[in-house]
């Protein structure tokens, strides 16, 4: 099995809790702007069913909004069930071994590339 150690001194990675900082940050400015306005089309079309038909335009919207969740949670929840969230760091493992045996059957084949221009 092929295993890669890099023990570089000067690669550090951020403490955990300068992570979690980072990482709610991010949530914050990317995620708040996008519930704010799936929550201001929500309740247009709450207000819509409501009998205001001048939100009659957030229908379409919303539905969009929900189809799409519904989909990427079912597309999550099956890559969870099937195992995908497992060990994350396989494939690339596997990727590097199917090389490594990929040169080995390549330096191991004979050529035939010098006999088939030689027939010319």
């Amino acid at each position: 099995m092929l295993r890669i150690v890099d023990n570089d001194p000067g690669d550090t990675a951020p403490e955990p809790r300068t992570r979690r900082l980072w990482t709610v940050c991010c949530v914050v400015f990317f995620l708040g702007p996008a519930m704010y306005g799936f929550g201001t089309k929500f309740y247009e079309l709450v207000r819509v069913f409501q009998g205001d038909s001048t939100g009659a335009f957030a229908v379409t919207p919303i539905v969009n909004y929900l189809l799409a969740g519904c989909g990427f949670l079912m597309l999550f929840a099956w890559a969870a069930r099937n195992g995908m969230f497992r060990d994350i760091e396989r494939a690339k493992f596997e990727m590097l071994e199917n090389e490594h045996k990929l040169d080995e059957i390549k330096n191991f084949a004979p050529s035939h590339t010098y006999a088939a221009s030689s027939r010319r």
